[in-house]
């Protein structure tokens, strides 16, 4: 079995979280009916109001239609429509009150942390400057998740980090092996609550890695991150928060250089 083989479990392929039917998902006017999406109707709407939200279409603020209006304009029942409507207000997309015109909220401030893998599926509506925001969080979160890795469970990323050293010249191989060692790490953390948040990004981070590791710069910069975190644990990991967190505004750096880069 190849490395590639062995690496495919680490993440799931980021094409396959993407919405029903995907490929109209650039140009949303091209989806007018139920009929363009077959299957799973309230998964369709839940589409349709996502993109009108991250489109402006109803921006935080806004009221919907009445009930009855929405569900001709998008082409479902009323019942569907009502279903798909609760579980997005479940999420903090919406505020409904009975009598009352359901409201768009701030979904940057009524959101959760799972909202982070609902967003990785419309990544054609990301906000300018929201991958930057993503890594600067993982600069805060990573360097005392390899603290405590290295302290707990130093021969099991070694173990990891040694696979580094014969890692091939791909970025999707970059990208779950670079997303395996970090969600190791939260794991030899022994602290559940940082796999949880991590969790969150991975259907995300492997739709942003595929784009980072295709600069043969930010591979060479991970290669040579490895192998210094390999020589630090293996030397009694004194100072691996200043190497993780070095590496990280590293990458928060060459993501702004990474050509056509919008995000």
């Amino acid at each position: 079995m190849t490395q590639k083989e062995n690496l495919d479990n680490c993440l799931t392929n980021w094409y396959d979280l993407l919405p029903v039917n995907s490929k109209k998902v650039k140009d949303k006017k091209t989806v007018d009916n139920i009929s363009d999406l077959p299957l799973r109707p309230a998964r369709f709407v839940e589409h349709r109001l996502i993109t009108s939200i991250l489109d402006g279409t109803y921006p935080p603020g806004s009221v919907l239609p009445a009930e009855r209006t929405l569900a001709g304009l998008i082409g479902v029942t009323r019942p569907t429509l009502r279903e798909s409507l609760h579980r997005l207000a479940g999420q903090g997309w919406f505020t409904i009150c009975q009598g009352k015109p359901t409201k768009v909220n701030s979904f940057w401030e009524n959101g959760g942390m799972g909202l982070l893998s609902i967003l990785s599926k419309y990544s054609d509506f990301l906000p300018d400057g929201f991958v930057i925001h993503l890594l600067e969080v993982r600069s805060t979160l990573l360097p005392p998740i390899a603290r405590l890795a290295a302290a707990n469970e130093p021969q099991a990323l070694l173990g990891i980090l040694e696979q580094a050293k014969t890692i091939e010249d791909d970025a999707m191989i970059f990208t779950r092996f670079d997303w395996n060692l970090q969600i190791s790490m939260a794991r030899y953390s022994h602290n559940p609550v940082y796999t949880l948040i991590l969790n969150d990004f991975s259907s995300m981070y492997e739709m942003l890695g595929s784009l980072y590791f295709q600069m043969e710069e930010a591979r060479r910069s991970s290669r040579s991150f490895y192998l210094e975190m390999y020589k630090n644990i293996r030397s009694g990991g004194k100072g691996i928060e200043r190497i993780v967190y070095a590496t990280m505004e590293k990458s928060i750096d060459l993501w702004k250089n990474l050509k056509g880069n919008n995000l």
